[in-house]
Protein backbone atom coordinates (compact mmCIF):
# COMPACT_ATOMS: atom_id res chain seq x y z
CA UNK A 1 0.00 0.00 0.00
CA UNK A 2 1.22 3.48 -0.85
CA UNK A 3 2.15 5.39 2.28
CA UNK A 4 1.87 9.10 3.00
CA UNK A 5 3.60 11.62 5.17
CA UNK A 6 1.52 12.75 8.15
CA UNK A 7 2.69 14.88 11.04
CA UNK A 8 0.75 16.09 14.06
CA UNK A 9 0.86 19.87 14.24
CA UNK A 10 2.87 21.42 17.07
CA UNK A 11 0.12 24.06 17.22
CA UNK A 12 -2.71 21.59 17.75
CA UNK A 13 -5.00 22.64 20.61
CA UNK A 14 -6.25 20.04 23.08
CA UNK A 15 -9.48 20.17 25.06
CA UNK A 16 -11.07 17.44 27.20
CA UNK A 17 -14.80 17.93 27.70
CA UNK A 18 -16.90 16.18 30.33
CA UNK A 19 -20.25 15.40 28.70
CA UNK A 20 -23.65 14.17 29.80
CA UNK A 21 -24.95 13.05 33.16
CA UNK A 22 -22.17 10.46 33.28
CA UNK A 23 -19.44 13.06 32.82
CA UNK A 24 -17.81 11.02 30.06
CA UNK A 25 -14.52 12.51 28.81
CA UNK A 26 -14.43 13.50 25.13
CA UNK A 27 -11.10 14.56 23.65
CA UNK A 28 -11.15 17.33 21.04
CA UNK A 29 -7.98 18.41 19.21
CA UNK A 30 -8.29 21.27 16.75
CA UNK A 31 -5.78 21.77 13.90
CA UNK A 32 -4.59 18.23 14.52
CA UNK A 33 -2.55 17.60 11.39
CA UNK A 34 0.23 19.91 10.29
CA UNK A 35 -1.03 19.36 6.73
CA UNK A 36 -3.87 17.00 5.77
CA UNK A 37 -3.49 17.45 2.00
CA UNK A 38 -1.68 14.12 1.49
CA UNK A 39 -4.26 12.35 3.62
CA UNK A 40 -7.11 13.80 1.56
CA UNK A 41 -5.33 13.24 -1.76
CA UNK A 42 -4.82 9.59 -0.91
CA UNK A 43 -8.52 9.27 -0.08
CA UNK A 44 -9.42 10.74 -3.46
CA UNK A 45 -6.82 9.12 -5.69
CA UNK A 46 -5.72 5.78 -4.21
CA UNK A 47 -8.30 4.52 -1.71
CA UNK A 48 -10.72 1.77 -2.76
CA UNK A 49 -14.19 2.21 -1.27
CA UNK A 50 -16.90 -0.25 -0.47
CA UNK A 51 -19.49 -1.16 2.20
CA UNK A 52 -18.11 -1.94 5.66
CA UNK A 53 -18.95 -5.55 6.45
CA UNK A 54 -18.01 -5.07 10.12
CA UNK A 55 -20.60 -2.39 10.90
CA UNK A 56 -23.91 -0.84 9.86
CA UNK A 57 -22.26 2.35 8.67
CA UNK A 58 -24.56 4.05 6.12
CA UNK A 59 -21.98 4.65 3.48
CA UNK A 60 -18.59 3.69 2.09
CA UNK A 61 -15.27 2.99 3.72
CA UNK A 62 -11.69 2.49 2.56
CA UNK A 63 -8.44 1.72 4.31
CA UNK A 64 -6.37 4.63 5.52
CA UNK A 65 -2.58 4.47 5.09
CA UNK A 66 -0.86 2.57 7.88
CA UNK A 67 1.62 5.41 8.30
CA UNK A 68 -1.25 7.71 9.30
CA UNK A 69 -2.63 5.22 11.83
CA UNK A 70 0.82 4.62 13.33
CA UNK A 71 1.48 8.34 13.77
CA UNK A 72 -1.91 9.02 15.38
CA UNK A 73 -1.48 6.15 17.81
CA UNK A 74 2.11 7.13 18.61
CA UNK A 75 1.15 10.72 19.39
CA UNK A 76 -2.01 9.98 21.41
CA UNK A 77 -1.48 6.77 23.35
CA UNK A 78 -0.28 8.43 26.55
CA UNK A 79 -3.28 10.76 26.44
CA UNK A 80 -5.64 7.78 26.13
CA UNK A 81 -4.20 6.05 29.18
CA UNK A 82 -4.41 9.26 31.21
CA UNK A 83 -7.84 10.56 30.21
CA UNK A 84 -9.63 7.20 30.23
CA UNK A 85 -7.73 5.62 33.14
CA UNK A 86 -6.68 2.63 31.06
CA UNK A 87 -4.99 -0.03 33.25
CA UNK A 88 -1.22 0.02 32.81
CA UNK A 89 -1.07 -3.73 32.14
CA UNK A 90 -2.98 -3.34 28.88
CA UNK A 91 -1.57 -2.75 25.42
CA UNK A 92 -3.21 -0.66 22.71
CA UNK A 93 -4.14 -1.90 19.25
CA UNK A 94 -5.93 -0.36 16.28
CA UNK A 95 -8.65 -2.85 15.37
CA UNK A 96 -9.99 -0.93 12.36
CA UNK A 97 -8.87 2.20 10.51
CA UNK A 98 -10.77 3.63 7.57
CA UNK A 99 -11.87 6.62 5.57
CA UNK A 100 -15.64 7.08 5.80
CA UNK A 101 -18.18 8.75 3.51
CA UNK A 102 -21.91 8.97 4.23
CA UNK A 103 -23.48 7.71 1.01
CA UNK A 104 -26.83 6.07 1.78
CA UNK A 105 -30.01 8.00 0.83
CA UNK A 106 -32.66 8.08 3.53
CA UNK A 107 -34.96 5.96 1.37
CA UNK A 108 -32.44 3.10 1.54
CA UNK A 109 -31.69 3.21 5.26
CA UNK A 110 -32.17 0.12 7.40
CA UNK A 111 -34.06 0.70 10.69
CA UNK A 112 -30.84 0.27 12.70
CA UNK A 113 -29.30 3.15 10.71
CA UNK A 114 -32.10 5.52 11.73
CA UNK A 115 -31.21 5.65 15.41
CA UNK A 116 -28.18 6.40 17.58
CA UNK A 117 -25.72 3.52 17.87
CA UNK A 118 -22.63 2.38 19.71
CA UNK A 119 -19.38 1.05 18.27
CA UNK A 120 -18.64 -1.52 20.99
CA UNK A 121 -19.61 -2.55 24.50
CA UNK A 122 -15.99 -3.34 25.42
CA UNK A 123 -14.90 -1.33 28.48
CA UNK A 124 -11.85 0.47 27.03
CA UNK A 125 -12.80 0.63 23.34
CA UNK A 126 -12.20 4.09 21.86
CA UNK A 127 -13.34 5.73 18.63
CA UNK A 128 -11.11 8.29 16.91
CA UNK A 129 -12.83 10.56 14.40
CA UNK A 130 -10.80 12.97 12.26
CA UNK A 131 -12.88 15.43 10.23
CA UNK A 132 -11.09 16.15 6.95
CA UNK A 133 -12.89 17.99 4.13
CA UNK A 134 -13.90 21.62 4.19
CA UNK A 135 -17.60 22.27 4.12
CA UNK A 136 -20.68 22.78 6.28
CA UNK A 137 -20.97 19.08 7.14
CA UNK A 138 -22.99 17.59 9.96
CA UNK A 139 -21.95 17.50 13.59
CA UNK A 140 -21.70 14.33 15.66
CA UNK A 141 -24.49 14.02 18.22
CA UNK A 142 -24.37 12.25 21.58
CA UNK A 143 -27.67 10.83 22.77
CA UNK A 144 -29.39 9.69 25.96
CA UNK A 145 -31.96 6.90 25.81
CA UNK A 146 -35.01 8.41 27.51
CA UNK A 147 -36.62 5.28 28.95
CA UNK A 148 -33.49 3.97 30.66
CA UNK A 149 -31.47 7.20 31.00
CA UNK A 150 -28.50 5.39 29.46
CA UNK A 151 -25.79 7.34 27.65
CA UNK A 152 -23.29 4.48 27.50
CA UNK A 153 -24.17 0.90 26.60
CA UNK A 154 -21.81 -1.66 28.09
CA UNK A 155 -22.22 -5.38 28.65
CA UNK A 156 -23.85 -4.85 32.06
CA UNK A 157 -26.76 -2.86 30.64
CA UNK A 158 -26.96 -4.16 27.08
CA UNK A 159 -29.85 -6.55 27.77
CA UNK A 160 -31.82 -3.84 29.60
CA UNK A 161 -31.30 -1.43 26.73
CA UNK A 162 -32.27 -3.96 24.06
CA UNK A 163 -35.41 -4.98 25.93
CA UNK A 164 -36.46 -1.35 26.29
CA UNK A 165 -35.88 -0.67 22.58
CA UNK A 166 -37.88 -3.76 21.61
CA UNK A 167 -40.75 -2.73 23.89
CA UNK A 168 -40.77 0.78 22.42
CA UNK A 169 -40.80 -0.57 18.86
CA UNK A 170 -43.67 -2.92 19.71
CA UNK A 171 -45.82 0.03 20.73
CA UNK A 172 -44.63 2.81 18.42
CA UNK A 173 -43.26 0.91 15.45
CA UNK A 174 -39.76 0.98 13.98
CA UNK A 175 -38.29 4.25 12.74
CA UNK A 176 -37.50 4.02 9.03
CA UNK A 177 -36.29 6.24 6.21
CA UNK A 178 -34.80 9.07 8.25
CA UNK A 179 -31.43 9.88 9.79
CA UNK A 180 -31.18 10.78 13.48
CA UNK A 181 -31.07 14.58 13.33
CA UNK A 182 -31.87 15.47 16.94
CA UNK A 183 -34.03 14.64 19.93
CA UNK A 184 -37.18 12.58 19.52
CA UNK A 185 -39.54 10.65 21.79
CA UNK A 186 -37.05 7.82 22.27
CA UNK A 187 -33.69 9.64 22.45
CA UNK A 188 -32.50 12.99 23.77
CA UNK A 189 -29.67 14.78 21.98
CA UNK A 190 -27.62 16.16 24.89
CA UNK A 191 -24.34 17.16 23.22
CA UNK A 192 -23.10 18.12 19.77
CA UNK A 193 -19.51 17.76 18.61
CA UNK A 194 -19.15 20.41 15.93
CA UNK A 195 -17.70 19.40 12.57
CA UNK A 196 -14.54 21.38 11.84
CA UNK A 197 -11.95 20.48 9.19
CA UNK A 198 -8.82 18.95 10.71
CA UNK A 199 -10.50 18.48 14.09
CA UNK A 200 -9.84 15.12 15.76
CA UNK A 201 -12.27 13.74 18.33
CA UNK A 202 -11.96 10.76 20.66
CA UNK A 203 -14.79 9.20 22.67
CA UNK A 204 -15.60 5.81 24.21
CA UNK A 205 -17.14 3.44 21.69
CA UNK A 206 -19.97 2.62 24.12
CA UNK A 207 -21.42 6.16 23.85
CA UNK A 208 -24.74 6.39 22.02
CA UNK A 209 -24.00 8.64 19.05
CA UNK A 210 -24.90 9.48 15.48
CA UNK A 211 -24.00 11.87 12.73
CA UNK A 212 -26.74 14.52 12.57
CA UNK A 213 -27.08 13.98 8.85
CA UNK A 214 -28.58 16.53 6.49
CA UNK A 215 -29.10 14.39 3.36
CA UNK A 216 -28.93 17.39 1.02
CA UNK A 217 -25.38 18.16 2.17
CA UNK A 218 -23.89 15.10 3.82
CA UNK A 219 -24.91 12.20 1.56
CA UNK A 220 -22.15 12.25 -1.05
CA UNK A 221 -19.95 9.34 -2.15
CA UNK A 222 -17.28 11.57 -3.73
CA UNK A 223 -14.26 11.88 -1.39
CA UNK A 224 -13.45 15.28 -2.90
CA UNK A 225 -16.79 16.83 -2.00
CA UNK A 226 -18.36 14.55 0.65
CA UNK A 227 -18.15 14.40 4.42
CA UNK A 228 -14.79 12.68 4.44
CA UNK A 229 -13.49 11.48 7.80
CA UNK A 230 -10.72 9.18 8.97
CA UNK A 231 -11.80 6.77 11.69
CA UNK A 232 -9.60 4.62 13.91
CA UNK A 233 -11.10 2.20 16.41
CA UNK A 234 -8.79 1.35 19.29
CA UNK A 235 -9.02 -1.44 21.84
CA UNK A 236 -6.85 -2.51 24.74
CA UNK A 237 -5.71 -6.05 25.52
CA UNK A 238 -3.44 -7.75 28.08
CA UNK A 239 0.13 -7.15 26.95
CA UNK A 240 0.90 -10.82 26.47
CA UNK A 241 -1.82 -11.16 23.77
CA UNK A 242 -1.00 -8.14 21.62
CA UNK A 243 0.84 -8.51 18.34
Amino acid sequence: MHEISFTVSPNASLQVQSVGHDGTPVIIINDFGLDVKDLIDYACEAAEYGPDATSKYPGLRARVPKSYTREVMKQLYRLFFDVYSIPANLGMKAVNAAYSLIATPESELKPCQCRPHIDSTRPNFLAILHYLNDGPFCDTGLFRHRETGLERINEDCLDQYNRSCEAYAAVHGVTEGVYAKGSNEEYELYHRIEYRPNRLVVYPGCLLHSGLVNPAIDVDSDPRTGRLTANIFVDFFPLDTTD
